[in-house]
């Protein structure tokens, strides 16, 4: 089999894979009590940060994580309420 059959059995097999990768995503739901990922755990402490929690800030610990969460929570309700 040379190099360009190769190549395009590759693309075939990407553009079939493609959409059921992003179809399984789709029908996902959201609950709060099943285990998260690492992935999922890095990406709400990004977004904890990015709503202006510190986690070293040992002073205004109960205030600040409160604070954050609150806006947390109300762009991910935001954000769910918009379609896509």
């Amino acid at each position: 089999m040379n190099i360009i059959s190769r190549i395009a059995a590759g693309a075939l097999l990407g553009t079939l894979l493609v959409p059921a990768v992003f179809a399984q995503t789709a029908t996902q739901t959201y609950d709060p009590s099943a285990p998260k990922t690492r992935a999922e755990v890095k990406a709400d402490l990004v977004a904890w940060r990015a709503a202006g929690y510190d986690p070293f800030d040992w002073i205004n610990y109960p205030t600040n994580a409160q604070q954050a969460g609150q806006i947390v929570a109300a762009r991910r309700a935001q954000s769910a309420a918009t379609p896509q």
